[in-house]
């Protein structure tokens, strides 16, 4: 019986042991789950809202302890190119790019950052590998910039279609559009563009500047209406005043460069210098 006793004992003390150890292994599984998942929504803030620089230092630091990690070579990347680092970003993406684990979506990210370099061969090279069924909003508006440093200019229009397409906040795409519309001397589809822009958006105000141009190379002097600021109709006024100066209209650009010195709720220097040249040539 006493033999009985004991061995119930042992069992039960074996039991308690591995049951602690069990919970033990849980425990830190769960705080290892926690540490991974802080860590991941850290890299997250700093690749979409921290200080670019910041990040940059983030991720190469931690790099350094996990030089093959994809996804901290993803982030050192996206925060490169966010800090103006394009020469560095570009490297970076090629790194990953080299990564067994490397997806599309990354050789698109790599075509976005030669684009950004002006390196047009090699962003086009870059789509290229990109088989085409792969279809986002983001390849199709490279493609569609690529076609346009080409002078493709169907191959263009059919691209920033189909983005358009493929996005639910489509202004940024047809203000594109609409200024490659504007280098063909296609004016009056550019201005359309630029108005299908402000629509999606009525804040952009590269839209606005550029709708403005567009009206401005038809001899039209008229600022659109648009919601504008004070200061932004200032410097629409600015706009459209070098326009009609270019093209020689100028007692009309004399007269918008007034208007847009007296809209102006500050000191606007810019035009105050275009007005004094224009004067003082007229003196001359």
């Amino acid at each position: 019986m006493r033999h009985k006793i004991i061995l119930s004992l042992c069992v039960a003390s074996l039991t308690l042991s591995a049951c602690a150890r069990s919970t033990e292994e849980e425990i830190q599984a769960a705080i290892n789950d926690i540490h991974a998942s802080d860590a991941a929504n850290l890299n997250q803030v700093m690749m979409t809202m921290g200080d670019p620089n910041d990040a940059v230092q983030h991720f190469s630091a931690a790099l350094g302890t996990n030089p093959e990690s994809i996804e901290l070579q993803r982030g050192l990347a996206i925060s490169l190119v966010r800090a103006s680092r394009v020469p560095e970003g570009i490297t970076a993406w090629n790194t990953v790019i080299a990564h067994p684990e490397a997806t599309n979506e990354d050789r698109v990210e790599l075509a976005g950052a030669y684009i950004r370099a002006s390196e047009w061969d090699n962003a086009a090279a870059t789509l290229n590998t990109v088989p085409p069924t792969y279809e986002t909003f983001k390849r199709y508006r490279y493609e569609a910039m690529v076609a346009d440093s080409r002078q493709q200019w169907d191959k263009a229009d059919s691209f920033y279609q189909t983005a358009i397409g493929l996005t639910t906040r489509p202004a940024s795409v047809y203000n594109n559009w609409g200024f490659s519309k504007l280098t063909r001397g296609d004016y009056r589809g550019a201005e359309r563009l630029f108005g299908d822009a402000l629509r999606h958006d009525p804040t952009l105000f590269t839209a606005k500047n550029n709708l403005v141009l567009a009206r401005g190379a038809q001899r039209n002097y008229v600022l659109p209406v648009v919601d504008m600021t004070q200061i932004e109709r200032a410097q629409l006024l600015y706009t459209l005043a070098l326009a009609a100066i270019k093209q020689n209209d100028v007692s009309i650009g004399k007269s918008l460069l007034a208007d847009a010195i007296e809209t102006h709720p500050r000191h606007f220097e810019e035009a105050v210098r275009a007005l004094q040249a224009l004067e003082n040539n007229a003196t001359n």
